[in-house]
């Protein structure tokens, strides 16, 4: 039997809006990294790996590196609301807490036709015994990174991916999440909205929700193999609208589009249980 674990979120608004602690029941599900500085990020200065969850947007790879939203100051506009400007649009997000699940509404407002590729980049703390559930034959886009661990030739030339069937595109096994094993791949399951991730007892569901908008799961597998220089493990469960991590290689239906009335809504709903 499951029994329901309220959750708590924290979150940062000098520094991003960024999530800091997502914790219910004794556990904490964020995870916090190693990488110094995250303070003290300017505008369009690289990436600072800290961990908990970042709001990526209007790209999560790409230029700029996770968006222009993680690195710049958002204003409270109301209980619970936080408001970041950019030229060509307007995010605001609201959290609150519905019996013990966390709710966060988002809106973004920009002129009808303009594209972006949003997600909710939470890295998770997350034991070699967790493992990601999703419904099975979920069409999963394999990134390039991946094409080492492939057989040579495999990967199709000029591709930014290789689509196979979850939970193992490709003949790799994606939803165990350990032990480390010096890899570190990223992946997105198309249309897959509802994603639950297990960790012995506990149970973490992340669902999104979006009326006409492509929504995915992508997945950052970083089992102790990136950076090069000084690789640690974190492992990213990350809600989507869009299909792509880099808006560049986003085709017509890979990217969430404005629509005429000049704005897209949506909403992302975070549930803990443990199991007895």
């Amino acid at each position: 039997m499951a029994v329901p674990v309220p959750l708590r979120a924290a979150y940062d608004a000098a520094h991003g809006g960024r999530w800091t602690s997502l914790r219910g029941g004794g556990r904490e599900w964020l995870w916090h990294g190693p990488e110094p500085g995250r303070h003290e990020v300017r505008p369009d200065d690289a990436f600072v790996d800290t961990g908990g969850l970042e709001e990526c947007l209007p790209t999560v790879r790409g230029r700029p590196d996770h968006g222009e939203v993680w690195c710049r100051p958002w204003r409270v506009a109301g209980p619970d609301t936080l408001v970041v400007e950019r030229p060509t649009f307007t995010l605001t997000r609201r959290i609150t807490d519905r019996e013990g699940v966390v709710v966060a509404d988002y809106r973004v407002a920009a002129d009808p036709g303009h594209r972006f590729v949003w997600a909710a980049h939470a890295l998770l703390d997350l034991s070699p015994a967790a493992r990601l559930d999703a419904p099975a034959g979920t069409p999963t886009r394999l990134h390039p990174e991946a094409a080492t661990l492939l057989p040579p030739d495999a990967w199709p030339a000029g591709s930014p991916w290789l689509t196979g069937s979850w939970p193992a595109p490709a003949g790799l096994r994606l939803d165990t999440l350990g032990p480390d094993d010096g890899t570190a791949l990223g992946a997105v399951l198309l249309d897959c909205p509802r994603v639950q991730v297990t960790d012995g007892a506990d149970r973490l569901t992340l669902e999104l929700e979006c009326a006409d908008q492509p929504r995915s799961t992508a997945l950052w597998r970083n089992l102790n193999g990136w950076p090069a220089a000084a690789p640690y493990r974190s492992i990213g469960v990350e809600p989507m609208l869009g299909a792509a991590f880099d808006l560049t290689d986003a085709g017509p239906a890979d990217a969430a589009v404005v629509p005429p009335a000049g704005e897209v809504a949506w909403r992302l709903t975070v549930s803990a249980h443990r199991l007895h």
